[in-house]
């Protein structure tokens, strides 16, 4: 059902013995950049690959690149016909680094190039903007604020035709940026964002430029100062509604649109502690229901390349717009209660190739669980909880958070208890209170006392099960508020009943 569309323009490098093997290590690269946001978040630049070229530039010598920048600058101050065929040359000299600051050092030469960007000629801005771009992904950091006297005309080109063309400008101003304050500042200044709303909004049927616009946004929202002078512009434009859009369960869209758009929301979401204007644009329920789609999708053993590279932030967003949710609203937030199987799903799917993934899923059930008594009841309800429960021998904080939405559950209704325990919760929790980590016996303690105390059935069943013995070992083994929470449970809830059958 679902796969990662190819974009036909983007690049890592420039080396390799074919346009193919080009192609195939700039795919390796971009999955490689996006598969580091998972842990972190991650400003990085793109390079869009020309494909008019036949086959790829091999690396030239330094000296010679130079030269022939300056070459070529020289030339381009002429009239004639071969203006075109030079600003091909020079974009393909530009990938040199030492030729981009030979470049920036000619007087006048941004002038040059903006005038170009500016004039009649179609093709000649089209090669313009190829030498800005190549410009725009160098690794020295003077050369950004060269190419600032650019931005206005690369911003204004966004409502443009040519999807090529767009995109070239939106991945050059993504490169440029974060590589510096005055460079983002005077960005800010000159309407990227409206300028970015009104792209995606005239271009939303596009799939490369909408891809384009969520890498420039991304790169904005991952600013260190992103909470106090961006994200504010961000919330106030039409881009929440329109970055929603995006999130469609249609696999004819394509996931790599989808994956931009998410980060953007995740890094909206996790910047801001009240999340309000994106609750009220509908982002918990459109996140929550992706995820039910793609939790269905896995569960039938569909794991297309790039899936979890949209779950994750999916996942992140819908655990921290809980946070602002308010309980009485929260089942029309969330929508489908099948958001607890989609969970599972994901859980289960992800649990040995990507933990952390995993993790994530198993925090958003505990976020969800604490809230709502409706979604732990569906968990009871599509016997979720035999699975959760064999997940608690995992270690990673994946048993953690699953023994906290248990402990949700128990904790709305004495029924609930009943069940857990009907479901082999007791015996688990035999085990885990052996375990060695502190935070898990914690846990199970308190876990324990609500199933005990819910009636005394549930008690006789954990004292058949050798419970007492247990306790009487926690207590003579351990010091501080567990020794006291075993001997509270023993003294005030088990005493009463009696059986040597030892705990499993």
């Amino acid at each position: 059902m679902w796969r990662l569309n190819k974009v036909r323009h983007k690049a890592a490098g420039r080396h390799g013995d074919s346009l193919e093997e080009l192609k195939l290590t700039r795919r390796e690269h971009e999955r490689a950049l996006r598969q580091a946001r998972r842990d972190r978040q991650l400003v990085s630049k793109r390079l869009l690959l020309n494909e008019d070229e036949d086959q790829p530039e091999v690396t030239m010598d330094t000296n010679s690149g130079e030269q022939d920048v300056v070459s070529l600058f020289h030339k381009l101050q002429q009239t004639g016909s071969e203006r075109e065929a030079r600003l091909k040359a020079l974009s393909k000299a530009l990938r040199d680094p030492s030729a981009q600051l030979a470049f920036i050092k000619q007087e006048n030469s941004m002038h040059l190039l903006v005038g170009f960007l500016t004039g009649s000629d179609a093709t000649c801005r089209l090669q313009a903007v190829r030498c800005l771009h190549e410009l725009s992904h160098s690794p020295h950091t003077n050369v950004a604020p060269a190419c600032l006297p650019a931005t206005p005309y690369l911003l204004t080109y966004l409502s443009g035709q040519s999807t090529k063309f767009t995109e070239l400008c939106l991945y050059t101003l993504g490169n440029l940026c974060p590589e510096s304050d005055v460079v983002k500042e005077k960005l800010l200044a000159q309407g990227i964002i409206p300028a970015l709303a009104n792209c995606i909004e005239n271009q939303r049927h596009n799939l490369a430029v909408v891809e384009a616009v969520g890498f420039t946004l991304s790169q904005l929202l991952q600013a260190k100062d992103a909470a106090e002078k961006i994200i504010p512009m961000v919330l106030a434009s039409s881009l929440p509604s329109h970055l929603l859009s995006v999130l469609t369960p249609d696999p004819d869209f394509g996931l790599a649109p989808a994956i931009e758009c998410a980060w953007c929301l995740h890094y909206l979401t996790c910047s801001t502690e009240d999340n309000r204007v994106l609750l009220a644009h509908g982002a918990l329920l459109k996140c929550s229901s992706l995820l039910v789609s793609l939790g269905a999708a896995v569960a039938e053993g569909n794991k297309e390349e790039g899936m979890e590279l949209l779950i994750c932030p999916l996942l992140r967003c819908v655990g921290n717009l809980l946070s602002s949710c308010l309980v009485e609203d929260l089942s029309t937030q969330v929508g489908d209660v099948h958001i607890v199987v989609a969970l599972c799903a994901l859980l289960q799917a992800y649990l040995q190739t990507q933990p952390a993934l995993a993790r994530e899923s198993a925090w958003v059930l505990n976020n969800l669980t604490a809230y709502s008594s409706a979604l732990c009841s569906a968990l009871l309800t599509f016997n979720l909880v035999p699975g959760l429960i064999q997940l608690l021998p995992f270690s990673q904080g994946i048993n953690t958070m699953i023994l906290r939405a248990l402990a949700n559950i128990a904790h709305k209704k004495k029924e609930f208890c009943v069940q857990l325990a009907h479901l082999g919760l007791l015996s688990a929790l035999c085990a885990t209170l052996k375990m060695a980590d502190q935070e898990m016996v914690t846990l199970s303690m308190d876990v324990l006392f609500m199933l005990v105390v819910s009636g005394p059935q549930v008690a006789e069943e954990f004292v058949r099960q050798g419970g007492l013995s247990l306790l009487e070992a926690i207590q003579y083994n351990s010091k501080g508020d567990i020794r006291r929470r075993a001997t509270h449970l023993l003294e005030h809830h088990l005493l009463s009943y009696s059986v040597d059958t030892p705990c499993s």
